[in-house]
């Protein structure tokens, strides 16, 4: 039996500068297939059908007014912004320390101002849809996703190449 790692901080560098103490959450995209029901002639019942992914989405939760980040909203490109995301994840039974980055490509959608108010917190959060999202634990590669170039690779298995290599021939 073991202890679970849990998160001890994290940093977030948005286009090359951090944000080390002013990044107060972030929400890793979900994962999800894009499936279709399908049950053919002669089936007991229903399959889901892979049809892709779904659409990806992080966020980013500052602890305050960051008007480099607001500058940044209503980019024309799809990847106009560039974040890495380090997480430390610490054993609280062995001490052990595993290194997570996160690397998302994708333009802000929304930027949630939050409620301001003298002398409360202010947290400003910021959505970006993913066009880009790559997983790297202790420098190796888990899951790394393209939705424009078909990229869909899960520890380090190609997915989405046979299919891929089909529209290149």
């Amino acid at each position: 039996m073991g202890i679970p790692k849990k998160l001890k901080n994290l940093n977030a560098f948005v286009d090359g500068e951090s944000y080390l103490g002013v990044i107060a959450s972030f929400e890793e995209p979900a994962m999800a297939l894009q499936t279709e029901e399908y049950r053919g002639g002669g089936m007991l019942g229903p399959v889901m059908i892979d049809l892709g992914l779904q659409a990806m989405e992080a966020k980013l939760t500052m602890g305050g007014h960051e008007v480099q980040l607001m500058r940044k909203f209503g980019a024309t490109r799809v990847d106009a912004v560039r974040v890495r995301l380090v997480g430390a994840y610490q054993r609280d039974d062995t001490g052990e320390v595993e290194t997570v980055e996160c690397y998302l490509g994708g333009r802000f959608s929304e930027i949630g101002m939050g409620t301001a108010k003298p002398g409360d917190d202010t947290e400003h959060e910021y959505t970006l849809p993913l066009r880009y999202y790559r997983r790297v634990v202790n420098g190796r590669p888990e899951v790394e996703i393209d939705m424009v170039a078909g990229t869909f690779i899960v520890d380090g298995i190609d997915r989405y190449g046979e299919i891929m290599a089909a529209l290149q021939s």
